[in-house]
């Protein structure tokens, strides 16, 4: 049977799930990105019946679907470019300055973007799915693999959200540790965070001090969980040991040493020129702004909205100590640098706090069904061995039906879970809500009208891990 040319199968025609979408996808894909470019910021014109009237009327609708002016219909033209000064320019998914697999596509006119979209999904790894195939403790190493600059903060999140669910309570020492750990795991992303910010705006000397003292946090997690960067040291009811006294000690040397280091970095950058022009009027975001589009953590504080979880929704012990929160109203890459840097300070005095009231007792809670039995019970009993059997194979059971949402204020910002469960060890729902995610939704609408030059400093201000929004 001859073969004619209609029956040859194209690119277009491809149906989802079959082997030839296998092939054309990516093409399908850029064109329909490619498009959507096109169509920002353009309206069309409907049709509606009033119930009124029989006679239609015209109405332009926004490209956000909100209502414009019905009179005087505007055609979509394409302006002139006789210089051929539009391109469109792709910045990533491979790119460094975009801090992960982000992908950014940019309409330029000249050096200034007209318009911009974010194509995220590079690294998109079905974790809420998993979460809901694996047992409650199962799925704690996943959520270092999230916003995997603060692996520590993701556990803490993970242990609070089933706790919550369940009905558990850590021990006082548990708690008072975990807060610790997590403001250890803050300065450790906002270290890396300005030494990449620094490095992008073209100096590297910081990024190299700021990587000196990440490898100290990097050796107090490795005594203090075994693991350096994936560090799954808490778990649910509790936390997997103590921590030494050398860890400890560690981290009481690592604070002293530290706030002196931050204050020579705020003599260097505070008032270098260079580094205030590239930063000083940078993608600014008002109050109204960054509560519209749903910013959180540094970039929400950064223009005048003192929002922190720590203070409004107290967890942990947070509500035990003293602290401040952080606050700019400039609302530019400035500000946010400003109050990160604050923020590192004030971990330092959260830590500081903890470690001079830190209460003796367990670090994990007395109860077999709740949490996993110690190590001299699992090997010297029966009972201990039957019990950890059984965490290890259905975990923790919350009640049918229960349901719970938990948030903490992560280096990112809101970083939280929401669970259903249907009475066995799984989450029947999982679902997240990261900082990353909710920042990177802005992204586009700060970075048009900037310059292309100004690009990754706006990318760095936000600070996205693909890890945390590619769920």
């Amino acid at each position: 049977m001859a073969v004619t040319d209609q029956d040859t199968p194209r690119a277009h025609t491809a149906a989802p799930g079959t082997s030839e979408d296998l092939f054309t996808f990516w093409p399908r894909h850029n064109a329909a990105l490619y498009q959507a470019l096109a169509d920002r910021h353009t309206s069309i014109e409907v049709e509606r019946s009033e119930q009124t009237s029989t006679e239609p009327s015209r109405q332009r609708v926004g490209g956000d679907g909100a209502e414009v002016a019905t009179t005087g219909a505007v055609p979509m033209i394409a302006k002139e470019d006789p210089l051929e000064s539009r391109m469109i320019l792709n910045l990533g998914p491979q790119h460094p300055a975009t801090h992960g697999a982000l992908r950014v596509v940019i309409q330029l006119d000249g050096e200034t973007i007209e318009k911009c979209l974010l194509d995220i999904g590079y690294l998109h790894r079905g974790i809420e799915k998993l979460a809901e195939v694996k047992t409650y403790q199962e799925f704690m190493p996943y959520t270092d693999r999230m916003d995997y600059m603060s692996p520590y903060s993701n556990n803490v999140a993970w242990c609070l959200a089933v706790e919550k669910l369940a009905g558990i309570e850590a021990p006082e020492r548990a708690q008072w540790l975990r807060t610790i750990g997590c403001e250890l795991a803050r300065i450790s992303s906002h270290l890396l965070w300005a030494g990449t910010m620094v490095m992008d705006a073209g100096a590297l000397s910081v990024f190299l001090w700021t990587f000196k003292y990440r490898e100290e946090i990097y050796n107090i997690f490795d005594q203090v969980a075994g693991a350096r960067f994936t560090v799954s040291h808490s778990r649910i009811g509790g936390l997997a040991f103590d921590f030494s006294d050398t860890a400890l000690s560690m981290i009481r040397s690592f604070c002293d040493e530290f706030e002196q280091q931050v204050a020579d970095w705020k003599k260097l950058l505070n008032r270098n020129r260079i580094w205030i022009d590239r930063n000083e009027g940078v993608g600014v975001l008002s109050k109204e702004d960054v509560l519209k589009w749903g910013y959180t953590g540094p970039t929400l504080r950064a223009s005048g909205v003192a929002h922190d979880i720590r203070l409004f929704e107290p967890y942990l012990v947070y509500d035990q100590v003293d602290f401040d929160v952080p606050m700019r109203t400039e609302g530019d890459s400035l500000a946010r640098y400003f109050v990160r840097v604050e923020e590192m300070e004030q971990s330092i005095r959260i830590i500081r706090q903890c470690l001079d009231r830190l209460p003796k007792g367990p670090v994990r809670v007395d109860n077999a069904k709740a949490a996993y039995a110690s190590k001299d019970e699992v090997y010297y009993s029966m009972e201990g061995m039957i019990h950890d059997f059984m965490m290890t194979d259905t975990g923790v059971a919350p009640p049918k039906g229960a349901e719970a949402y938990h948030a903490i204020e992560s280096p990112k910002g809101e970083l939280g879970f929401h669970l259903v469960s249907d009475g066995t060890g799984s989450p029947w729902r999982a679902k997240a809500v990261t900082g990353s995610f909710k920042n990177l939704q802005g992204l586009e609408t700060m970075m048009e009208g900037a310059m292309v030059a100004d690009t990754v400093v706006l990318i760095g201000s936000v600070d996205p891990v693909i890890g945390d929004s590619d769920k």
